[in-house]
C-alpha cells in the first residue's frame, strides 16, 4: 500500500482519489479507466495522484488489495456457519458491488488462471485453518478446504454483478432478497453438512 499522507488536507484528498478511483476501475477495468477522469472526479491533479500512487497500475493495486482487506474484515468467516457466512457475502455485495467488478477487472485483465494475487495466502489461510477446523470437528463435510471455501463464495455470487444469469442490486425489493437468503443458506447448509 502507498503510504499515507501526513496532513488532514493530504488525507482527505488521498481519500477522495481513492473513491473516484475505485468507481473508475469499477466501471471501466483497468485499462478502460482513464486518470483524467479520476482527477477531475477527485478535485485534484495528476502530480497528487502520482505522488501519492506512482502510476495507474499501483494505484489500481492499491483499491483492489484493500477491496479484499475489506471483505475479509467486514465479513469474517465463520466456518460452524458457514450458510450465514454466504448470505454476509451476498449482503457486502449488494451494499458494495464495486468490490466485485474490481476483482471481476483482475481476473479479466491480469489473472485469467489460479489465484486471483499473488499474495492469496494472505487472504486465505485464516479461512481454511477455520474450515479445517470445522472438518476435524466433524462440523463441515471433508474435502479440500480451499474447494469447499471457493464453493460457498460462488454461491454467494450467484446473483452478484458477476453473474451471468441476473445481477441483484439493493432498489429490489427486500422479500425477494429475504427469497434468496433463504435459498442460499439451505443450499449451501447442504452442500457442506457432513453426509
Amino acid at each position: 500500500m502507498p503510504e499515507q499522507p501526513q496532513t488532514a488536507r493530504g488525507a482527505a484528498t488521498y481519500r477522495r482519489i481513492l473513491d473516484a478511483a475505485t468507481e473508475e476501475f469499477a466501471r471501466h477495468g483497468i485499462a478502460g479507466a482513464r486518470i483524467e477522469r479520476i482527477v477531475a472526479a477527485a478535485r485534484t491533479n495528476k502530480a497528487q495522484l502520482y505522488a501519492y500512487f506512482g502510476d495507474k497500475e499501483r494505484l489500481f493495486d492499491a483499491i483492489f488489495l484493500g477491496s479484499l482487506e475489506r471483505i475479509t474484515d467486514v465479513v469474517p468467516i465463520d466456518a460452524d456457519d458457514l450458510p450465514g457466512w454466504a448470505v454476509r457475502l451476498y449482503d457486502e455485495y449488494l451494499r458494495r458491488p464495486d468490490l466485485i467488478r474490481l476483482a471481476t477487472w483482475t481476473r479479466l485483465e491480469r489473472r485469467p488462471a489460479g489465484h486471483l494475487v499473488e499474495t492469496h495466502e494472505q487472504y486465505d489461510d485464516r479461512k481454511l485453518a477455520a474450515i479445517a477446523e470445522a472438518q476435524a470437528a466433524g462440523r463441515v463435510r471433508p474435502g479440500d478446504p480451499f474447494d469447499l471455501m471457493a464453493l460457498v463464495i460462488a454461491m454467494s455470487m450467484a446473483w452478484s454483478p458477476v453473474s451471468n444469469v441476473y445481477a441483484a442490486d439493493d432498489q429490489e425489493p427486500e422479500d425477494a432478497h429475504e427469497r434468496r437468503r433463504a435459498l442460499l443458506r439451505d443450499c449451501v447448509r447442504s452442500a457442506v453438512t457432513p453426509d
